[in-house]
């Protein structure tokens, strides 16, 4: 199984890729909206990594995706210009699915 990213920077793009992860770069809502449809398609990719700002631009489509698609795993990554508060935001999922505050 696969990694894909769907970014709104090269650079996030090109570091990616050296790790041997393919991926575009989209900036309009329309253009997300659409790679995630052509990946999630796939049956070769398995989680989809996503820059910050891509999932605040589709944030509720992107949410009610990650209810419904057995795959892919979609991932929120922090990006060159984003900060990151992933401690939050991973307290904030587990809050959400199991009700109980971390």
């Amino acid at each position: 199984m696969k990694c894909f990213l769907i970014s709104d920077n090269n650079d996030t793009l090109t570091g990616m890729r050296l790790a041997g992860i393919e991926g575009v770069v989209v900036h309009k809502r329309g253009e997300v909206m659409d790679a995630l449809s052509e990946v999630t398609k796939r049956d070769d990719v398995a989680v989809v990594f996503m820059t910050k700002k891509l999932t605040e631009l589709c944030g509720e489509e992107i949410y009610q995706m990650k209810l419904t698609l057995r795959k892919p795993l979609i991932v929120e990554i922090p990006d060159r210009h984003g900060d990151s508060h992933i401690a939050e935001t991973l307290g904030g999922y587990v809050s959400d699915a199991v009700g109980i505050r971390i």
